[in-house]
């Protein structure tokens, strides 16, 4: 009764504007840590749909002609850490030894876009619930971590928006924690970092092809992440009916919260048999690629952009 009192006034008190992305992601694993959140298919569940209403509201801020443009610089950075990733990631599996199956989920994870290319991996990889579940909270706990120091490391090295915003989508692995991170550092570095994530989690499709083709699995399903057409759609629709700014605002503004509220419980599903279950070895896995990739996509960003 008191967890269930602890969840649901927590998780009301994130739809007020005063509480930001990085209090929600503090507090959701602040409650996950002491109550285990017995919760978690309700979190799982409408953390992701809120996430994707908000990703599809965020649209409504951004100029077409703007997102092709950044796009283009994100193509190249996006195909360079998905190419380093890959190579690293065979590397220290076969250096660490750990499992198969969880070692190609981190990596498609920190490559792409963190728990959505677990998922989606998952579903042509036909893995054991324990290997997703140890992937997602090594994700998890790295992508709690990203979103509370990446701003301080963008303000030390003094990062402009639109290079946080590149740096963020590429660093990063969940589209959650992209925006958080970005949110925080200013609006044009959300703009930046949202277009630039999104056409980063397309690359979900041609790795679940290459997976499905060599895993041999006849029976694999993929479910393609469809929030991005609406993300599209609202894009197209802010671009070219401009006389609706006044609303797309307000819209807007509502869909920013609704992202706090989904970090909020993407921390709450956190909890201490989960990074148990993680182990040493799978933990700096995944720490490697992470830090690895955030370091020459900072190099590159810092160098060319």
């Amino acid at each position: 009764m008191i967890a269930r009192l602890f969840y649901f006034g927590l998780l009301l008190l994130t739809f007020f504007p005063f509480i930001n992305s990085s209090i929600a992601l503090v507090l959701g694993i602040v409650y996950g840590l002491i109550f285990q959140n017995s919760f978690s298919s309700f979190s799982k569940k409408y953390s992701k749909k809120l996430l994707n209403t908000a990703i599809i509201g965020l649209g409504l801020g951004l100029n077409l002609h703007e997102a092709v443009s950044v796009s283009k610089d994100g193509f190249l950075l996006t195909f360079i850490s998905v190419i380093s990733v890959f190579t690293l990631g065979f590397i220290f599996f076969k250096i660490l030894k750990i499992n198969k199956n969880t070692s190609l989920l981190i990596t498609s994870g920190t490559a792409i876009c963190g728990g959505s290319a677990i998922a989606a991996i998952s579903s042509v990889l036909k893995p054991k619930s324990t290997e997703i579940t140890i992937a997602l909270a090594a994700v998890f706990i790295l992508n709690a971590i990203a979103l509370l120091i990446f701003p301080y490391i963008g303000h030390f090295f003094q990062l402009s928006q639109y290079q946080f915003g590149l740096w963020s989508a590429i660093a990063i692995h969940d589209t959650s924690s992209v925006v958080g991170a970005a949110k925080i550092y200013g609006d044009e570095a959300l703009h930046v970092a949202t277009t630039v994530k999104l056409s980063r989690t397309l690359w979900i499709f041609p790795l679940a092809i290459i997976i499905s083709y060599f895993n041999k699995n006849e029976d694999s399903s993929f479910k393609f992440p469809y929030f991005i057409f609406g993300f599209i759609a609202t894009m197209l629709i802010a671009t070219y009916f401009p006389e609706g700014e006044n609303l797309y605002k307000i819209l807007q503004s509502i869909s920013k919260q609704l992202m706090v509220v989904s970090l909020f419980m993407i921390g709450s599903m956190i909890n201490l048999e989960a990074i148990k279950k993680a182990g040493f070895k799978t933990i700096s896995f995944a720490t490697i690629l992470w830090i690895l990739i955030s370091i020459i996509s900072l190099t590159l960003i810092l160098r060319f952009y």
